[in-house]
């Protein structure tokens, strides 16, 4: 029996190549349905609200049409078409087209249309469900941001939302810096922007402890890396856990190294458990300046380090750290989701 000299054996990375290329194709048509359906949604509630304006009693008659317009829908097309979920494309248009802040241009989505409101849309429709309930419109617009920016399933976009996220970040800024939020989203232009206090690890699982030792939190960090990750916020890539020096023949362990590649910098992590102590500081000064003068290359920036504490007293913080500090921060971590109200009203304070 002759060999068949046609026979073509394919290697693995070519076929994995042309998968790649298909699988990208099947989300790229995906995303299209998601962003069509909600311009879709947006022009429906636009119809909706001017022909309830039509109407001689706007009350009455507006829940006559939304009766009879999803009864008729749902005919049509199925399901997905009640009174509720038509009540929620009428206020998505209403919430989107009073937007008075700027909207953000992402270049790869510059082809989009724009509605009338002289805005596009980014969103699957169940990230707007959950945008279009956040009553300040420069906390919407962040989260908005920020979905887009990191690509947050509807998930994330809700952790975040409830860990309080926007609230965290402009306590640390000025009035002017806080309107760039809404407008920007969080930007990292400098090592005190990529530093949150507190840190929210809910996520951890840590709450039903009694009591916990700084190895069980970085073993629980290290198990939960990726959510530890989207809490640090962009630009973050984990290095590694106890990472060894050595320095005048003794051994030294940093808890944990990640490298930011927006700031270019290693960023180092000490854990503690309990309040911040002064030496603390001291122990990362050192850690700091090792990375600076043996490990970072010439062209990369400063190193940071952060000590994540369960409690701190500023005041020590302020008197250990030069008052030029841009390098060394404490932040303190929760095991649990922070009071949103707490937080907004400490930033009405603020702004005050």
């Amino acid at each position: 029996m002759e060999n068949d000299k046609d026979t073509l054996s394919l290697n693995d990375a070519f076929l994995k190549n042309i998968s790649a290329v298909l699988l990208q194709a099947r989300e790229n048509a995906k995303t299209a349905v998601n962003l069509s359906m909600v311009y879709a949604y947006y022009e429906i509630g636009r119809m909706i609200v001017e022909e309830e304006q039509h109407g001689e009693s706007r009350a009455a008659y507006g829940s006559r049409l939304l009766k009879e317009l999803s009864a008729y829908l749902t005919g049509q097309f199925g399901k997905g078409y009640s009174v509720g979920n038509l009540k929620n494309i009428r206020q998505f248009y209403a919430v989107y087209s009073t937007d008075q802040i700027g909207e953000t241009v992402f270049s790869q989505f510059k082809n989009l249309p724009v509605v009338g409101a002289g805005r596009r849309f980014y969103l699957s429709w169940s990230h707007y469900l959950k945008l279009m309930r956040i009553g300040n419109v420069e906390e919407r617009h962040f989260y908005e941001i920020e979905s887009v920016k990191n690509n947050w399933s509807l998930n994330e976009l809700k952790r975040q939302y409830d860990s309080s996220l926007y609230e965290r970040i402009a306590l640390s800024k000025n009035k002017d810096e806080v309107y760039r939020l809404a407008v920007e989203g969080q930007t990292i232009a400098s090592p005190r922007d990529s530093v949150k206090d507190p840190y929210v690890l809910e996520f951890l699982g840590l709450p039903e402890l009694p009591e916990y030792s700084e190895n069980e939190l970085e073993n629980r960090i290290i198990n939960h890396l990726q959510q530890f990750l989207l809490e640090l916020g962009t630009g973050f890539a984990f290095i590694g856990r106890q990472v060894r020096f050595t320095f005048d023949e003794e051994h030294f362990f940093v808890d944990l190294v990640f490298y930011n590649r927006l700031l270019r910098c290693f960023v180092l992590f000490d854990l503690k458990i309990g309040e911040l102590k002064h030496q603390d500081i001291g122990q990362m000064q050192m850690y700091v300046h090792y990375y600076d003068r043996e490990v970072k290359l010439p062209e990369e920036n400063p190193t940071i380090g952060i000590i994540l504490c369960k409690d701190k007293n500023n005041a020590v913080v302020e008197m250990t750290l030069p008052k030029d500090n841009s390098q060394i921060f404490a932040s303190k971590y929760e095991t649990v989701l922070p009071s949103k109200d707490a937080l907004r009203k400490l930033l009405e304070d603020q702004s005050d």
